[in-house]
Formats: C-alpha cells, sequence, structure tokens
C-alpha cells in the first residue's frame, strides 16, 4: 500500500465528500452544456486527481492498484464524465510513459501530467482498427533525427483537451502484425497534428472525443516512448490492463449509485396504496442488482491485490472488466424500469445513466475482446 491507512481513509472520504457536495449537484448542467466548469476542474487539481496514480517522485500519489480501485469505487457515484477530466492522465495517458518511458521523458512529462498542467490522450483506435488494434495503419517514418507521422485516429478521449498524445504507429511498413508498431510522445502543438470535430456521442457528455489527425507531422527521434521501435502494442497491452480493473471498479461505483437511487424512489413511490419497493417482483430486481454490484466489488479488489503483489493479471482484469461493465448495465436497465415511466425521462438521473453506462462494454476492449483475452490465455495456460 502505498499510503498509510489512515491517510488513504481521508483520501476516500475527501473524494467522497467531493463527489456528494461538488459533483452530483452539477450533473444536469454538464450534460446540458456538454462541459465542466473550470473551477470544479481546478479544484480536481488542488486535489491532486489528476495524479493519484503517478509515482509521489514526479508529484503524483502513487497509489497502489487496490488503493486506486477504492478511490474508482467512490468517483464512479458520480456522472462518468467527471472522472474521465482526469482519468487518462492516471490511466492510459499516462501509465505508458509511467512503465515504459525514458528517464528523461519521465521527467520532462509526470510532474506536469500529475499536476493537471496538461491533459494526455491515448491515440490507439483508428477508423479500421479498433478491436484488431495490431491492424493499424498510422506510420512513422524515420528522416534523420526526426519520424514523420501520418495516419488518423478515432474516438480519442480528452483529445479535445490534450496536450500529450501517446501516439501507436507503425514503424516497420514491412510488418503486419504488432511487431512492427511503435509508441510517440506527441505534443498537441506539434505541426502536422489537427482535431477533428467533437464527436456527438450517446451520452457521457462532458467528455469530450474526436479524431487525431497527422499529416507529416515531424517528431524528433527522443519523442519515441522509451527509445525503442517495435515495443508499442506491448506497452499499450500493459496499459490496459490496469485500465480493464480501473474501469470494473467505476462500474461498480456507478452501479451502487444507480441501486440507491432505485431504492429510494421505490420507496417513495406509491401504487396501489404502497409503496412499489413492498412489491416482491421490484424486491427482486433490487436484490438482482445488489448481489451482482457486490459480485464485481470483490472482483475488482481480487484482481487489484493480485496485481500489487505482482502477479500477471491479464486474464483477472479481462474478467473484471467483462464482468462489471455487462453488470452495470443491467443494474441500468433494471433502474429505468424500477422508475417506470420516469426512467424514461430526462429529469431523472437513471435516464442518464443508462446512456453513459453502454459505452464501459465498449471502450478498452469490448465485451468481446475480453472474451477472447480470457479464453486464449486459459488455453495458453493449460498447454504450459
Amino acid at each position: 500500500m502505498a499510503l498509510d491507512q489512515n491517510t488513504l481513509h481521508q483520501l476516500l472520504e475527501t473524494a467522497s465528500r467531493f463527489v456528494r457536495e461538488r459533483l452530483v449537484p452539477l450533473e444536469d448542467e454538464v450534460a446540458e452544456n456538454d462541459a465542466i466548469p473550470a473551477d470544479i476542474v481546478a479544484e480536481m487539481r488542488e486535489m491532486g486527481l489528476f495524479g493519484y496514480a503517478l509515482p509521489q517522485e514526479y508529484g503524483g500519489l502513487g497509489l497502489s492498484m487496490e488503493e486506486e480501485v477504492r478511490l474508482a469505487f467512490e468517483l464512479g457515484q458520480t456522472s462518468p464524465a467527471f472522472r474521465s477530466a482526469f482519468g487518462t492522465n492516471n490511466g492510459i495517458g499516462g501509465q505508458g510513459l509511467v512503465m515504459d518511458g525514458t528517464d528523461e521523458q519521465k521527467q520532462r512529462y509526470l510532474p506536469r501530467l500529475a499536476s493537471g498542467e496538461i491533459v494526455s490522450a491515448f491515440a490507439l483506435t483508428e477508423p479500421d482498427a479498433g478491436s484488431d488494434a495490431a491492424s493499424l495503419r498510422t506510420s512513422a517514418r524515420r528522416d534523420g533525427h526526426n519520424y514523420v507521422l501520418n495516419g488518423t485516429k478515432r474516438y480519442i478521449t480528452n483529445a479535445p483537451e490534450a496536450g500529450l498524445f501517446t501516439v501507436f504507429a507503425r514503424t516497420d511498413p514491412d510488418s503486419t502484425d504488432a511487431r512492427g508498431v511503435s509508441a510517440f510522445l506527441v505534443e498537441a502543438d506539434t505541426p502536422g497534428l489537427s482535431l477533428g470535430r467533437p464527436d456527438k456521442k450517446m451520452g457521457q457528455r462532458g467528455a469530450h472525443t474526436c479524431d487525431v489527425i497527422f499529416d507529416d507531422c515531424r517528431v524528433p527521434a527522443d519523442a519515441l516512448l522509451g527509445g525503442v521501435e517495435g515495443q508499442g502494442f506491448r506497452t499499450a497491452m500493459k496499459t490496459l490492463d490496469r485500465g480493464r480493473i480501473h474501469i470494473g471498479a467505476v462500474s461498480v461505483g456507478v452501479a451502487e449509485r444507480l441501486i440507491r437511487d432505485s431504492l429510494r424512489y421505490a420507496m417513495e413511490r406509491h401504487q396501489f396504496g404502497k409503496p412499489i419497493a413492498e412489491f416482491q417482483l421490484i424486491q427482486a430486481m433490487l436484490a438482482d442488482s445488489k448481489t451482482e454490484a457486490y459480485a464485481a466489488r470483490c472482483m475488482v479488489l481480487d484482481a487489484a491485490r493480485r496485481r500489487d503483489a505482482g502477479e500477471n493479471v491479464s486474464t483477472e482484469a479481462g474478467c473484471c472488466k467483462m464482468f462489471a461493465t455487462e453488470m452495470v448495465g443491467r443494474v441500468a436497465d433494471r433502474a429505468v424500469q424500477i422508475y417506470g415511466g420516469a426512467g424514461y425521462i430526462s429529469d431523472y438521473s437513471a435516464e442518464r445513466f443508462y446512456r453513459d453506462v453502454r459505452l464501459f462494454r465498449i471502450y478498452e476492449g469490448t465485451t468481446q475482446i475480453q472474451q477472447l483475452v480470457i479464453a486464449r490465455n486459459m488455453i495458453r495456460e493449460a498447454q504450459a
């Protein structure tokens, strides 16, 4: 554990209070305006949320995986857009640098990520390369002391706000698999880098995505992450393993919020002369949701502890991501059902969360990709 128990307890209490008192009251405003207020982002910086999972020597809190998921349980109790504001710095946008960056690269960028001075983004997905990430076409051609990048990245979270992109590109033009992929640290103001229009999404308004376009974008050779070609895909997979446990934890937090809201509504809403919470079919939905959320919480904590102990948790991370994100989708669906007609109206949080959580089953590896990862790992272990 990176923090002593008292400090961790204070952090979780502070985060919980921040969610309840500052973020929840702003959920409708953020959804309406598709933007998080600047003063809220400033508070997030002051609280250290942009660097909770980054090493302490670079200004972060250096949370262990278990500590991180406990924090994610709290942060998941409100609209996912809030967590997305600083999530990439701590997750897929920053962990590749932590795991595989050179000392110079870490010194240059990690303190700025931890403070929230800059926002990072993870540029892997392309128009024709999503789940099949190894087939990406963005190229990086060596030209003297530089690399020249060409290609388009799609659905890149936080791209409109990002100051730094971790970009995955093919440095070996003759390769047709992951071995020819490298990662680059590209600053947003680099000539040849441009952004597409912000995407109009089903949910998670306030969290922004767009295309990132590289047109003869020239970066210095020292922008190559880790200084080694051909390691990009491996970096991406290591980063995603950690991110999948985190998304599982966020899904638990959202599910617990939905269950709490659904129970409160069921106890207040009367039909046939009594609260609908007294009807057994309503109770069945509440019980199913509670049980599944509890199972997911236990699963995520176990995977986090295993990772902290140094175990390879690729399989467990896939299990967490698959189960927890599918679970929260079912919980959200039941919440709308419990609310009845009101659940279909945007005046109630159930309608917004129903749309917001749908993305969890898609990004950082779809449910179907998790099934393949889990099964292939099982077969590989059985053959060893």
